[in-house]
Parts: structure tokens; sequence; C-alpha cells
């Protein structure tokens, strides 16, 4: 069956930095794009982060471009996020999925279907 691992959470002061690390298995896993989501209390779900499969879409959140990295190893079927200048306001529950990643009309589409169990990052003095 699918299964999504993420890890790499904890507790970070404003400015500082994370990994997240999401080990993916149950399909194959160079055949699909992923994505990282998050959750903050009292809000939606949004789409931080994707990738596509083929590597040549990638998607960032406005309010995380130029401080959040995606990359993948397909060799080791994971994917990271890494997460520099952290700032209170990304505090949040933080879900890998498999998801497509598509550019398409000046827009990008993330469609997950499986979903890791999340990881919690914290930002605060």
């Amino acid at each position: 069956q699918v299964q999504l691992v993420e890890s790499g959470g904890g507790l970070v002061q404003p400015g500082g930095s994370l990994r997240l690390s999401c080990v993916a298995s149950g399909f194959t896993f160079d055949s699909y794009g992923i994505g990282w989501f998050r959750q903050a209390p009292g809000k939606e779900r949004e789409g931080v982060s994707c990738m596509s499969r083929t590597d040549d879409n990638t998607y960032y959140l406005d309010a995380v471009k130029g401080r959040f990295t995606i990359s993948r190893d397909n060799a080791k079927n994971t994917v990271y996020l890494q997460m520099n200048s952290l700032k209170p306001e990304d505090t949040a529950v933080y879900y890998c999925a498999r998801s497509s990643c598509t550019y398409y009309s000046g827009s990008y589409y993330l469609n997950p279907d499986y979903w890791g169990q999340g990881t919690q990052v914290t930002v605060s003095s």
C-alpha cells in the first residue's frame, strides 16, 4: 500500500532552518509528482511546494519563495523540503503527498491523492 512518512519537524527560532524529509513506498516513486502542504490552526490546508515527476515543473507558494527549496532523490524514494529564514507564520503541520504538479495557462495545479501523517513545525522564540 502507498505510504508516505514525514520527519524533520520541530521547534526552531525565527530565522532558523529545518529540513523535512518524506520517504515514500508502495508505488513507483519516480513516476509521480510529489508535494508539500501545510495546515496551521484554524486555517485550511495549503499547497506549499510541488515537483513534477520529471522535475521540470516546480511550484512554490508566494509566501515561501526564496526561502524554501523542494528536492527529490529518486534512488531513496525521498522528497525533501529545505526551509530557511523561517518565520512564525510558517508554524503549521506539514504534510507530504503524492500529487500531480502541473503548470497550465499561468497557474500550477496540485492534485494530491495520498498523504503522510504530518510533522509539526513550530517557529517561535
